[in-house]
């Protein structure tokens, strides 16, 4: 385990990634925190500014999907995804929606809201996709405690962007996007499944 160095700036849902991954295979990460108005440290290491950079050895490994996937070529006990091939498809089919079609709403709604005259009704549309995405995970925790089963990459990867429907903000968390979060992923009494979950994965260890 030695050598694994990896960059974080506070509050980051990606990093959160990193540290839930690590945590459920007890590693040890050697976190180098940057300034978030100075990423200096980061692109000298990596060629790039954003957050979490994994260093392992000579490997310098960027954007939270790439590192979660050399954690578990690294280190595959104990595993992350399904061994059987027909559910590590399906569970890879859930991070695609995740990645490419979910987020993006909250990174729209983020974006117009920077806008010096935001557009309500696309702000409007894009937190109804959102709202109603919620009904989907919460259709999949039924009957069971995790997104896809058994604690896995489907929880690492959606837990740090589905926890502040439940959480809110941390004190000191005053990132947009995360407000964006808050604000357009009501739970109210409708999903309480996925309120429970937001909890049990938060009682996780982390690296």
């Amino acid at each position: 385990m030695a050598g694994l160095r990896c960059y974080r700036i506070p509050f980051s849902t990606n990093v959160e990634r990193v540290a839930l991954a690590a945590g459920h295979k007890g590693l040890e990460l050697e976190w180098v925190d940057v300034d978030p108005g100075d990423r200096s440290p980061v692109e000298a290491v990596s060629g790039q500014p954003l957050v979490p950079v994994l260093v392992d050895g000579e490997e310098v490994i960027a954007d939270s999907p790439a590192i979660l996937a050399h954690l578990e070529t690294r280190f595959p006990e104990p595993p992350l995804y399904p061994v059987d091939a027909a559910r590590r498809a399906e569970v890879e089919t859930f991070l695609d929606w995740f990645n490419d079609a979910w987020k993006r709403a909250p990174n729209l709604i983020a974006a117009e809201l920077e806008q010096p005259a935001p557009d309500a009704d696309r702000i409007a549309r894009l937190g109804g996709r959102m709202r109603a995405s919620l009904d989907r995970f919460e259709a999949l925790l039924a009957g069971r405690d995790f997104l896809c089963g058994g604690f896995g990459i489907a929880d690492v990867t959606a837990f740090p962007f589905l926890k502040y429907a439940a959480l809110g903000l941390p004190p000191g968390d005053d990132e947009l996007f995360h407000r964006v979060l808050v604000d357009h992923q009501p739970l109210g009494d409708r999903h309480p499944r996925l309120d429970a979950w937001v909890r049990r994965v938060d009682a996780l260890p982390r690296a």
